[in-house]
């Protein structure tokens, strides 16, 4: 199916809140090889001012790639098919730390959306919001996919 270029700008409900916990942060912490004290020790972030240890700066992706797996597979109609796609880029715009015990949503719009020379690309922008409307940080990422043949 090819990209429907109709879909830019579009906007999609968040999702359900993701509970950020202490061992996920650490898991990923050393999966990335993040060794700073505030990301593993509650006293080193409580040192910091934070109440309790915070996520390395990459981590809003254990919220956002899932969440474009899914937004692609119950709207297949945007023409992504997912088992075909690269990440090909990612920044992050940070109002705070993300922390033990956030209860995180995503907002997600698919902002640019174009196909040339064989290759599909879509730029999502999410915003990471508490449950209470506090952003916490933005995250754009670039999605490209081969085109079938």
């Amino acid at each position: 199916m090819p990209l429907n270029l109709s879909y830019e700008g579009h906007s999609f409900p968040p999702g359900e809140p993701y509970l950020v916990g202490r061992e996920k942060i650490r898991e990923f912490a050393r999966a990335v090889g993040a060794d700073d004290a505030a990301y593993h020790d509650p006293e080193a972030a409580a040192a910091l001012g934070h109440p309790d240890v915070i996520a390395p700066p990459t981590f809003p992706t254990v919220l956002t790639i899932p969440l474009a797996a899914r937004l692609f597979a119950e709207h297949p109609d945007v023409g992504i098919d997912f088992s075909r796609i690269v990440h090909g880029d990612q920044r992050f715009a940070y109002e705070r730390p993300v922390r033990a015990g956030d209860a995180l949503v995503c907002r997600p719009v698919l902002e640019k959306l174009s196909s040339r020379a064989g290759l599909d690309s879509v730029s999502v922008r999410t915003e990471i919001v508490t449950v209470e409307g506090e952003l916490v940080v933005t995250s754009w990422a670039k999605i490209v996919a081969r085109t079938e043949a």
